[in-house]
This record gives C-alpha cells, sequence and structure tokens, in this order.
C-alpha cells in the first residue's frame, strides 16, 4: 500500500508509531500490533525521497490510483 497526500510521510509515521513497539503509542499499528523490533509489521518510509526509491523497488510496475466517492468532501 502507498500513500499520498499533504504531509504524508510526518502523519504516516504517526499513525504507524514509533520503531521500538514498546515506545509506541497506543492507537498506533505498532503500538497495537507489533511486539518486538525484529519482526516488524509495517514500514514507513523517512522522506518523500527515500519514498520513491521504496515504491520503485517494491512496486515496479508502479501503482494503481483508487480514489473514495468521500475524498471530494475531505480534501480541498
Amino acid at each position: 500500500m502507498v500513500w499520498e497526500g499533504k504531509n504524508v510521510v510526518v502523519t504516516g509515521r504517526k499513525i504507524i508509531g514509533a520503531t521500538n513497539p514498546s515506545e509506541s503509542a497506543p492507537g498506533t499499528i505498532r503500538g497495537d500490533f507489533a511486539v518486538e523490533i525484529g519482526r516488524n509489521v509495517i514500514h514507513g518510509s523517512d522522506a518523500v525521497e527515500s519514498a520513491k526509491k521504496e515504491i520503485a523497488l517494491w512496486f515496479p510496475d508502479g501503482t494503481v490510483n483508487w480514489q473514495s466517492s468521500l475524498h471530494p468532501w475531505i480534501s480541498e
């Protein structure tokens, strides 16, 4: 899954939680579903530049765009 949007790297990393699950807040993906650092349940890029490289690595055929019918109500 590739996320896009305003400040998506910062926002995404807040949703994902700290790398160490024991330091992740409840309600984050790692805080709720991870136990050990070595068993990483999710990855989040640290910058837009690294995200571009990682997207090309994991999705060599490109991505598929999908937009919810709610999108116009959420984003300007």
